[in-house]
């Protein structure tokens, strides 16, 4: 597979979420790296864009509560190139409701090869990275081939296409579309 460059900007947008039993590490981690965050473009979800927005004195683009779709939120702005890395504090030892959502934006920052980090040592060398404050290319596999594949038939359709082969009938990927041939 190929890969696309999409370019990171001198100012990043930089999503912070946080766990609840997470979230004092991250406003601890983001007080102490307030100077470096605050030129970037910062987004959080729900209480942890309202905790960081206070503690630092600068606006965070708030979004939803993670429960409440803020994961989600977050998973498709890192689809649509809006978001360039996650930092998220989340609680390996606490079962949280929202698992899956969870695992689909962790799963998103993975498919579109953004950098993340799970814990405050990993968040520190990500922001102290000379990387940080310059322009950055970062490759993307190109999901255009994935995109256009052929779909392969379901058993069910199969079957049915050699059930009725002579019998007129034509299987349409989406619908059956039955055709009467008369004659006469």
């Amino acid at each position: 597979m190929t890969n696309k460059k999409f370019a990171m900007e001198h100012d990043k947008k930089i999503a912070l979420v946080a766990h609840d039993n997470k979230k004092r590490d991250l406003v601890e981690w983001a007080k102490y790296n307030r100077d470096l965050l605050a030129h970037h473009k910062v987004y959080a979800t729900g209480t942890t864009g309202q905790i960081l927005e206070r503690e630092l004195g600068f606006e965070i683009a708030k979004l939803q509560s993670g429960p409440l779709g803020g994961d989600q939120q977050i998973g498709a702005k890192i689809a649509d190139q809006e978001i360039d890395f996650l930092i998220f504090f989340w609680d390996p030892l606490e079962p949280q409701p929202h698992d899956p959502d969870v695992k689909a934006l962790l799963r998103m920052a993975v498919v579109w090869n953004i950098p993340i980090a799970c814990n405050r040592a990993s968040a520190d060398f990500m922001i102290s990275s000379p990387l940080m404050d310059g322009e950055y290319d970062r490759l993307v596999p190109d999901y255009e081939g994935y995109r256009t594949r052929k779909i392969a038939k379901s058993k069910g359709q199969a079957k049915a296409e050699e059930s009725f082969p002579k019998a007129g009938y034509n299987i349409s990927t989406d619908l059956i579309i039955v055709q009467m041939t008369l004659e006469r």
